[in-house]
């Protein structure tokens, strides 16, 4: 790790920098399996399925047989574990539901806002070395809450051409009937242009690999919407002497075990909590299973011990992380204070992964700063906003004459005509 002993501020942007990937090459490749997509449909998808993923399939979408089957896989204990986090999730997110109130914004003129499904969302669901099922929840619970009337989603198949038996159930489970065996950019495509199999969607939803979230990027300035633009995943862990080095270690290798291109950063004010947790992460990080993965985005990951909370609350908000862990005495009230984070986790028993699974918020978040400026998935993201304005003949004279003397200063006759033509008429002219 690149280690920071009270760093001064000019050192500040070596902190703060993220993984940078070569992205030429990346947006050559990405963009020509897009095209091959949107002009072959299934044939391009097949040819992409067999040369990534190995698979050979006869169909792109998965049969209820096959989704039978693959509940059955799955063993009861993690099938009640499941069972759990949906529920915590669906609790979570229910509150967030809106109904239209109308508001009386001047006598005679009602005004409302109304949340409105978007109709065909999609979304993708990584699989290879790490098969996301927990994804499937965070993103199909909110759908459905939010009343989507058509969900699909793709999922990258193994050799074998099969789903992972715990994406099938998830999907089950949240009440996605409609499942692809499609990964990796050829899925974005699918979803974004529409196949013979696949069904074309207004916004794209989920995580993925640099490919994946390149092709998100690119399919949106074309105007498909999809969830938020995000890079590999990251977690800051801010630490004052309360703070336990063996839980501290355990969470940023949870979260360095994603990919060699994940980040995690600990800012501290404590000498003994820096070292004592730089001892953990060389421990620890033995014990993985994924630790060659965990190992290399240790490299890219830094840890900086500051002189006061002060300076550390500031580099944390610099920093906008996707996951942000208080491991302080003081949390609550320093979690006032973030205003820049994906998600927050308070105090030395709440784990960020924690959030990943089970305790209800969403684990689809802005990741690489983006958390200055967006939020994470939630309801929100499944509805657009619809406003909606009805006034009275009292309504429109109390605003009249203010909306044509606007609209001429504006140059827009037309608009101040379509106002004194009603008022003509109100007035008996």
């Amino acid at each position: 790790m690149q280690i920071y002993h009270f760093p001064t501020k000019e050192e500040w942007p070596g902190i703060l920098q993220r993984p940078v990937a070569d992205l030429s090459s990346l947006d050559k490749d990405v963009r020509k399996i897009l095209d091959r997509v949107k002009k072959k449909g299934d044939k391009a998808v097949f040819k992409y399925t067999k040369k990534f993923d190995k698979a050979h399939l006869a169909g792109l979408e998965v049969s209820a047989d096959e989704i039978t089957d693959a509940i059955a896989q799955v063993p009861d204990t993690l099938q009640q574990a499941i069972k759990l986090a949906a529920a915590n999730i669906e609790t979570f997110h229910r509150m967030h539901t809106e109904a239209p109130e109308w508001t009386v914004t001047m006598p005679g003129i009602l005004c409302a806002r109304k949340s409105v499904a978007i109709e065909k969302v999609g979304l993708y669901i990584p699989g290879g070395t790490a098969p996301l099922f927990s994804t499937v929840l965070m993103l199909g619970i909110p759908a459905r809450l939010a009343g989507c009337r058509e969900v699909i989603l793709c999922s990258p198949p193994d050799e074998f051409g099969r789903l992972h038996p715990a994406i099938l159930f998830a999907a089950h489970l949240t009440g996605i009937t409609r499942i692809f065996k499609a990964g990796g950019v050829q899925a974005i495509a699918a979803m974004a242009y529409g196949t013979e199999s696949i069904p074309a969607v207004y916004k794209i939803f989920g995580p993925g690999n640099q490919y994946v979230m390149h092709a998100k990027q690119v399919v949106q300035q074309q105007g498909i919407a999809i969830d938020m633009p995000a890079g590999p995943s990251e977690v800051c862990v801010l630490a004052d002497e309360s703070a336990e080095p063996v839980f501290v270690a355990a969470d940023l290798l949870s979260q360095a075990e994603h990919g060699t291109d994940s980040q995690v950063l600990l800012v501290t004010t404590s000498e003994r909590v820096f070292q004592e947790t730089l001892n953990e992460l060389e421990r620890q990080v033995r014990e993985l299973s994924r630790k060659e993965i965990a190992q290399k985005a240790l490299q890219g990951s830094r840890v900086a011990l500051v002189k006061n909370m002060e300076e550390a609350i500031a580099l944390c908000n610099a920093y906008a992380p996707e996951h942000l862990i208080l491991a302080c005495e003081a949390c609550e009230k320093i979690a006032e204070r973030i205003i820049n984070a994906g998600s927050v986790f308070m105090g030395n028993y709440s784990p960020e992964a924690a959030g990943d699974y089970a305790s209800g918020t969403n684990h689809t978040l802005p990741t690489n700063g983006y958390a200055k400026a967006y939020s994470g998935v939630s309801v929100d993201s499944f509805v657009k906003k619809i406003t909606y304005q009805k006034l009275s003949e009292e309504g429109l004279r109390n605003i009249g004459d203010a909306v044509m003397e606007m609209a001429k200063a504006e140059g827009l006759d037309g608009h101040a005509k379509a106002i004194e033509v009603r008022m003509n008429r109100s007035l008996g002219q």
